[in-house]
């Protein structure tokens, strides 16, 4: 078994002169990581296919309407926040991680409140699935996002096997029981609690582990809270344009027109998040490395992805019919959608650009590149579905993220040299 792991060590070693990344690195810490996005990702298939085949086409359209409604609800908790506790964890100021809790939960409270004031108008509307969906919603907001920021925590001290099996855990739990609940009842507000209550139960559950294991110091970083403030700030319309999309297919297409959308993007979606898992790797070392040496090995970095991203795109679209016919008989017109929405997965080849511009806390590239992008996105998605519908939609999703991804680079090889700072910029709200 040595002599095995010895050979392995060496080879990993040996192809660093070819890939320019520390290959022992990315495979212990990648190695868990893509375990538990294969656990997530299997999670979520199972899922899919009991909204598949159990669930009326008009209720799972009603249900991804009001998950996708909720994440732009969550937008005051702060979500920029995880990126700030995941970089003190790194300098092992471990007392950032309450302090932002207290922090999320707090802001969290403009998000129950603006549920509650959706459910209002829902009902006075008319429209009681709605209005209801919203009224339970509002109990969790301030505590489902706010727990799970164990996970950045957790990734700054590069516990990535102590992360996955947590992740793992709440994803294998919370989708048997939202599945046991689908296969007793078709209640759309019996489905919504269900996600709601078994998600925020866990996440506080392996919060409460993190801080009893891993919290070893109460030393505070002054400045997380406002950077965490700043780059949620910056996300909020970048967080609209992400979900702003099945908004629009739900008020001017329909409930069904949203069903079949959110099966044609599922896959790829999971997919993209595989890949994802390169910036959660990428992001503590691009923190002690120079501008300048990232940008060196960009080049190269970005060809070897944009192939592997190929590769991965034939083989998804030679699958998707088999798929789709074999999984969601129901669905097989999203086939062509799905298709066509996975070459979007070609930008992850820029992915480095966007994972420096955090790292080096490039605040006004951030700001550009989260102000810019999602305009940009809105506005395209919105002229194209109402052009063309679902398939307008898919096309203006695709130019927008090789736009963003562009841009992100653009202003990562403007930027300055670390040893320069960017212009000052006003505080955050408190």
């Amino acid at each position: 078994m040595q002599s095995l792991r010895n050979k392995a060590y060496r080879a990993l070693r040996w192809s660093e002169q070819y890939t320019k990344t520390d290959m022992l690195y990315l495979a212990q810490g990648g190695g868990w990581l893509l375990s538990g996005q294969i656990i997530a990702s299997l999670s979520s298939f199972l899922l899919v296919i009991a909204f598949a085949n159990l669930i009326p086409k008009e209720t799972f359209g009603t249900y991804k309407y009001i998950l996708s409604l909720t994440s732009i609800l969550l937008i005051p908790s702060l979500p920029g926040m995880n990126t700030a506790v995941n970089m003190a964890s790194t300098r092992n100021l471990d007392g950032t991680l309450l302090l932002a809790l207290k922090t999320k939960m707090r802001w969290g409270l403009l998000s129950s409140l603006a549920s509650l004031l959706l459910s209002g108008y829902y009902f006075l509307n008319g429209n009681s699935s709605l209005a209801i969906s919203f009224l339970i919603i509002s109990a969790f907001l301030p505590f489902i996002d706010a727990f799970g920021i164990y996970g950045p925590f957790l990734h700054g001290k590069k516990k990535f096997q102590i992360s996955t099996k947590y992740e793992a855990l709440v994803q294998i739990i919370s989708t048997g029981f939202l599945i046991a609940v689908i296969l007793l009842t078709k209640n759309l507000f019996l489905i919504v609690l269900s996600y709601f209550l078994s998600w925020t139960l866990l996440r506080f559950i392996f919060f409460r582990i993190t801080i009893k294991r891993f919290v070893v110091s109460k030393d505070e970083d002054p400045k997380a809270i406002p950077y965490g403030k700043h780059l949620s700030l910056m996300k909020v319309i970048n967080t609209i344009a992400s979900y702003i999309d099945r908004l629009f297919v739900f008020h001017f297409l329909g409930a069904v027109p949203l069903a079949v959308y959110a099966f044609a993007i599922a896959m790829p979606e999971q997919i993209k998040g595989a890949f994802s898992l390169l910036d959660t790797l990428a992001f503590p070392k691009f923190i002690g490395r120079n501008s300048e040496e990232i940008k060196a090995s960009f080049k190269k970095k970005a060809l070897r992805l944009f192939l592997l991203g190929g590769v991965v795109i034939g083989a998804y679209i030679l699958a998707a019919p088999f798929i789709f016919k074999t999984f969601f008989p129901r669905y097989e017109e999203a086939v062509f959608y799905s298709q066509l929405f996975a070459l979007s997965m070609l930008n992850l080849a820029l992915f480095p650009a966007t994972t420096a511009l955090r790292a080096k806390k490039n605040v006004k590239g951030l700001y550009i590149s989260n102000f810019v992008t999602p305009i940009f996105q809105i506005i395209t998605m919105l002229v194209f579905i109402l052009w063309q519908g679902l398939l307008g939609l898919i096309i203006a999703r695709i130019i927008s993220r090789f736009f963003g991804s562009f841009l992100d680079t653009y202003l990562f090889f403007r930027s300055p040299p670390d040893n320069i700072e960017e212009p000052f910029l006003p505080a955050p709200p408190k």
